[in-house]
């Protein structure tokens, strides 16, 4: 186990993932009222009255709002099978402690701010 997080704060961020993923799926759900992706898209198009474009439109909303749900569960999900790991909590660049503060306000937080800073103004993936 990494020495900088106590066992109450892994707790807490463990804790605080979970629900976090707990929200994120019944996020899902109730955004693809329970169907797929592929489904879900077939019935917005599908839907019985003549406004084409503004189905497109909500498409296209439903699928960006779908990546970004999905991203964010990979994410928390990653985050919670790293949380019991020695090297959570440490920056996957540079292996410099992530602050705890960092930890609490992104529990899924992956890289240090001056890592990150510098992959966002790269214009790397955020991971």
């Amino acid at each position: 186990m990494s020495h900088h997080l106590t066992a109450g704060q892994r707790a807490m961020l463990e804790n605080t993932l979970r629900l976090r993923l707990q929200d994120l799926l019944r996020q899902r759900d109730l955004h693809q009222e329970g169907h797929s992706r592929v489904d879900h898209a077939r019935q917005v198009l599908t839907q019985d009255d003549d406004d084409a474009p503004a189905h497109a439109s909500d498409r296209e909303v439903d699928q960006a709002l779908t990546d970004l749900e999905q991203i964010e569960l990979r994410e928390v999900t990653r985050a919670l099978e790293r949380v019991g790991d020695a090297h959570y909590g440490l920056c996957e660049d540079c292996s410099a402690t992530i602050p705890f503060d960092r930890l609490r306000l992104n529990p899924a937080a992956r890289r240090c701010v001056s890592c990150q800073g510098a992959r966002e103004g790269s214009g790397q993936p955020a991971r």
